[in-house]
């Protein structure tokens, strides 16, 4: 690939990057603000309905990419929709039944956790917007979106708990901003929409050439450069099943990405049920460390997405990946060595216990990264097995916990060592196999040395 085809990539990727950025950063300010205006009691209720909120959310991150994979392929954004809210009517009636059980399992509120759960499904319609602008090729609203979605959902709750309310007020605005940031999202689609035919004639183009660049490029996905698609919307019907829009390809996309994320919030949520209320708070704010190590170097399997989807290359890109992700780690679990005094200045004294305990937060995030990009590279290559080891890792480390975690400490060395080891096999078995396919004849096209 030339130069002058590889600045438009770089150049998305760093625009998505600070997009997704601002994002995290906005929702680590909410966290640090809120375990410093909510007390030690406060924050962990708070922090605990944010973690079930994104477990009932899960289904928009596969929705995000079943749409944007068929936008590149020709489907018209009135289908993407369509999709998007059948699917927030499954996360709605999902979290109309966890809203009393979410209550009593956590002990709080019931408005609390009902603030919580109808985010649930303004998060799926959110993603589907995204997933639109992210099939147009329109990497710079993308951003926009990313980043101004998150201001507006955590801004009105950062306000409320800045005037002294509580979990439930605070929930509440972040659901009010959070319809926002959908209407917003839709605006910013629409317009990409409407500038579509002004650029069909440009180097990216909405065709499927080798111009077109998507966040997660899909080998199997490309023709050669003025090849038209498969399919076109004059062509084929207007339905969602028709272009591959169906609930049941969500389904099939969120079982890996449901499997991490419940073990990245297992220890969270079993926080609430083992710790008394002082240790559960202080448990939350170290878990900020770990989240922190487990998106830092999240860009790494977006940049080498390509190359794992190839299985020509798919084994030396996961090494790389690896590589790369090792050493970041460990810059990190060293960063937060070093910066835990601060902790207790910036949260307050009564988190001053866990500060010799951040490091380890880190280190579980750090390995949670390594595990992320490795199932990355399981969905390129269209093999999801390796989910169901996340599960039972999952189910391992969660019986430990309710029968041996009795401390901040011991739990996070039971998650710890759990994601250690589930990491550490399904690492194994993905990089065997990725051997394996490399030796195999292919049918999937090599891209070149870039992978795009």
């Amino acid at each position: 690939m030339s130069v002058v085809r590889r600045l438009p990539v770089v150049k998305d990727l760093t625009l998505v990057t600070a997009g997704a950025m601002t994002a995290n950063v906005a929702g680590y300010l909410l966290q640090l603000f809120a375990s410093r205006w909510l007390g030690v009691a406060g924050y962990s209720s708070f922090a605990s309905l944010l973690a079930v909120q994104m477990l009932c959310a899960v289904p928009a991150l596969a929705l995000q990419n079943v749409i944007a994979r068929e936008v590149v392929r020709g489907a018209p954004a009135a289908a993407a929709r369509t999709l998007a809210l059948r699917c927030a009517g499954w996360v709605t009636a999902a979290a109309l039944i966890l809203v009393p059980l979410v209550s009593a399992v956590l002990k709080v509120g019931f408005a609390a956790s009902a603030g919580a759960m109808c985010t649930a499904p303004l998060l799926v319609l959110l993603a589907g917007e995204q997933g639109i602008v992210q099939g147009r090729s329109r990497f710079r609203e993308l951003a926009t979106v990313l980043g101004g979605a998150a201001i507006l959902r955590i801004a009105p709750a950062l306000i409320v708990l800045a005037c002294g309310f509580g979990p439930a007020p605070a929930l509440w605005a972040g659901a009010a901003g959070t319809a926002l940031a959908v209407a917003a999202a839709r605006w910013i689609a629409d317009g990409t929409v409407a500038d579509r035919g002004r650029t069909t004639g440009e180097a990216r183009t909405f065709d499927g050439d080798a111009d077109s660049t998507s966040l997660i490029p899909d080998a199997t996905d490309r023709t050669p450069t003025g090849t038209p698609p498969a399919r076109t919307a004059s062509a084929a019907p207007q339905g969602t099943e028709a272009w591959g829009l169906g609930v049941a390809a969500v389904f099939r996309a969120v079982q890996v990405q449901a499997a991490l994320t419940a073990l990245s919030a297992a220890d969270l949520l079993v926080s609430r049920i083992v710790l008394d209320e002082n240790d559960a708070g202080r448990y939350a704010l170290g878990a900020i460390a770990a989240k922190i190590a487990f998106w830092l170097p999240q860009a790494v399997g977006v940049v080498l997405y390509p190359k794992m989807a190839q299985p020509q290359h798919s084994a030396r890109a996961m090494r790389s990946a690896l590589a790369v992700l090792v050493g970041i780690g460990a810059v990190t679990v060293a960063g937060a060595a070093v910066a835990a005094p601060l902790a207790p200045l910036f949260a307050g004294r009564d988190y001053a216990p866990i500060q010799g305990l951040l490091w380890l937060f880190a280190l579980e995030g750090a390995l949670l990264a390594v595990l992320q990009v490795t199932l990355l590279s399981a969905i390129a290559a269209d093999r999801t097995a390796p989910a169901a080891i996340t599960w039972i890792g999952l189910a391992a480390g969660v019986a430990v916990m309710l029968t041996c975690a009795h401390s901040v400490l011991s739990l996070i060395v039971i998650a710890t060592v759990t994601a250690a080891v589930t990491t550490l096999v399904i690492t194994g078995v993905a990089l065997r196999t990725a051997r394996a396919a490399g030796e195999s004849p292919s049918r999937v096209p090599d891209l070149g040395a870039s992978g795009t």
